[in-house]
């Protein structure tokens, strides 16, 4: 039976931030929802570029890396007390796309005092769609675009629900750096900036044709720049609508000044001057590509998306912790994947139920979000045996790495991959991983439910295995006679021993 779900508690209510760690700024909001109406206590935002300090080799530099610590370290004094359940910290494209981003996401971890986490262009989609489907509420069938600095996300979706959201690698930083590296804006540059926006979104044509919507709007910084520039030079109604018209004005104004520093454009902010050129390319190819007539700047963005996200995350806590019903999309995400790659549902629930009941032996108060991992991990353990039941956890790990699925992070994705390839055999395949004692109480539990439940069937009798945690050891203790009455049981729990005193991560012991 579907229970309701818990009502939005006064602690609910209390303030949370969101920070968007973008190619080209990086924002900071602090709302609350009290009687469930979004109030914004305080924005701020910064031009931090982080998007053009990716070198040829796809490498952040220390000076592009030095600007966002700067900038986080100003962001954390006013987060100053914030609890860490009540803020999240996601990055996108730069991020996504730089090969040393670990080693910047370490500094910027220390720097804000928050977890960051990277998020895949789909999820960055879904949680603009988010924040503008709540902050300018229609039942109208929509399509929202978000030009950022080196992507663009287009969503399809009703009411509050994505029917479609792809994310595509052009934005207005990197076409800028790319066809106006030295600020001159020719027609030839802008008709070759055209088509190579135009290339890398012709894909979408037939995703996002007229016919599917009815509506189009802008999200973020690219469209209600161009927005502002429209309507204080007299080119578009009050409200700032983008239309080709429009677009075709600032485009001559950009060519008659013929570079970037002698363009006077009335509404034009000087953190926009470097980007406007590539802004204004992809805008043009969107409008006249998709059958735009015009494109109304949207109230909600991803900043927005995010703190809703994040509601939803804490009341599904509030319902689980009273018994009802879970609201978290990353379950609705779970049971998708479930589905999409043929799951054993019992053999999964099985593990799951077994793997967080040991959990919770070695760790009664570990943080929920460490309980839930494991449960995901153990429900998503076999997805690889789609692909072959030889190596199904290689195939597993590499598929939860991968894979697009609404509500996590890739960081998160990752963890999940990581347990599910260490699930079986040798633990050498996770050097260095297991540093993270975290992850190795995880790990342990999820190996030791496989173990009790390899025959697949639903004796699982949970007061069978206690363990007992002191340190780096841990006491497996049976019930009397349990071992002579499950023999095979008992012989791949000696040989996880065995395996454990091989990784010299931790002592198993049997009693």
């Amino acid at each position: 039976m579907n229970l309701p779900a818990a009502p939005l508690s006064s602690d609910l209510a209390a303030p949370l931030a969101a920070i968007d760690m973008g190619s080209n700024s990086f924002r900071l909001e602090i709302a609350h929802m009290p009687r469930g109406q979004y109030k914004r206590l305080e924005y701020l935002k910064e031009t931090v570029r982080l998007g053009a300090g990716l070198d040829a080799d796809g490498m952040l530099t220390e000076v592009a890396m030095q600007r966002g610590l700067d900038c986080l370290r100003r962001f954390a004094q006013r987060l100053g007390g914030f609890p860490a359940e009540r803020v999240r910290a996601v990055a996108t494209q730069t991020l996504r796309e730089a090969r040393n981003r670990n080693a910047f996401l370490e500094r910027a971890k220390d720097v804000l005092g928050y977890p960051i986490e990277v998020i895949s262009g789909r999820e960055e989609a879904r949680l603009i769609f988010a924040g503008v489907a709540r902050m300018q509420p229609s039942t109208l069938p929509r399509l929202v675009i978000d030009i950022g600095g080196r992507s663009t996300e287009m969503i399809l979706g009703k009411g509050r629900k994505p029917l479609t959201a792809e994310s595509f690698q052009v934005g207005s930083v990197s076409l800028s750096l790319r066809f106006f590296p030295d600020g001159k804006f020719t027609a030839e540059a802008f008709r070759a900036a055209q088509v190579a926006a135009g290339a890398e979104l012709e894909e979408a044509l037939t995703l996002f044709k007229p016919a599917m919507w009815q509506e189009a709007l802008g999200s973020s910084g690219t469209v209600g720049a161009v927005a502002q520039i429209l309507a204080a030079s007299g080119q578009s109604s009050g409200d700032g609508r983008i239309t080709q018209t429009g677009l075709r004005w600032c485009i001559e104004q950009a060519l008659a000044a013929g570079s970037m520093d002698k363009l006077k454009l009335p509404g034009l902010k000087e953190d926009r001057r470097a980007v406007v050129g590539g802004g204004l390319c992809i805008l043009y190819t969107l409008l006249t590509q998709f059958g735009i007539d015009e494109l109304v700047p949207a109230k909600g963005a991803l900043r927005q998306g995010v703190i809703f996200d994040l509601i939803e995350r804490l009341e599904a806590e509030s319902a689980a912790a009273l018994g009802l019903s879970s609201l978290d999309m990353r379950d609705a995400s779970v049971t998708a994947l479930q589905r999409r790659f043929s799951v054993d549902l019992a053999q999964a629930t099985r593990v799951q139920l077994v793997g967080e009941a040991l959990y919770k032996q070695l760790f009664p108060r570990a943080p929920r979000e460490r309980q839930r991992e494991l449960g995901w991990a153990a429900a998503l353990h076999e997805i690889g045996m789609m692909v072959s039941h030889h190596d199904h956890h290689r195939h597993s790990a590499y598929l939860l790495a991968h894979v697009d699925a609404a509500g996590f992070s890739q960081d998160q994705l990752k963890r999940l991959g990581d347990l599910a390839l260490g699930q079986r055999g040798g633990l050498r395949k996770l050097d260095g991983l297991l540093d993270d004692e975290s992850l190795l109480w995880q790990l342990l539990s999820l190996r030791l439910a496989l173990i009790k439940c390899h025959a697949r069937n639903d004796a699982l009798d949970p007061q069978a295995l206690r363990l007992t945690r002191q340190g780096r050891r841990v006491l497996i203790t049976l019930a009397k006679g349990w071992a002579g009455e499950h023999p095979r049981t008992h012989f791949l729990l000696q040989e996880e021993a065995a395996a454990w005193a091989r990784s010299g991560m931790l002592e198993l012991t049997l009693a």
